[in-house]
């Protein structure tokens, strides 16, 4: 059985910073169309792809994937040192 996701389009070749607040969910976009990266914005509709919704679990700064390659969505897991 193939677990494998399809990847959206490179949007970055680098992680995004983001601060994020303990209990509040952020909608990372997947497709890497989105013009609010790393967050989606809808660009997604009409594609196979889903936004990512998570929920920190901790008040701090997360690095979020921008080159859509990620195994580990939304979090940068360096897959874009391969690009």
């Amino acid at each position: 059985m193939n677990n494998e996701r399809e990847k959206g389009i490179i949007a970055g070749k680098e992680p995004i910073d983001v601060e994020v607040k303990k209990g509040e969910t952020y909608v990372w976009c997947s497709c890497g169309r989105s013009k609010n990266q790393p967050f989606c914005d809808g660009s997604d509709e009409g594609f196979s792809f889903e936004p990512v919704a998570f929920t920190a679990k901790e008040t701090g700064t997360v690095k979020l994937c921008t080159c859509k390659q990620t195994d580990t969505p939304p979090y940068c897991d360096c897959a874009h040192e391969n690009l």
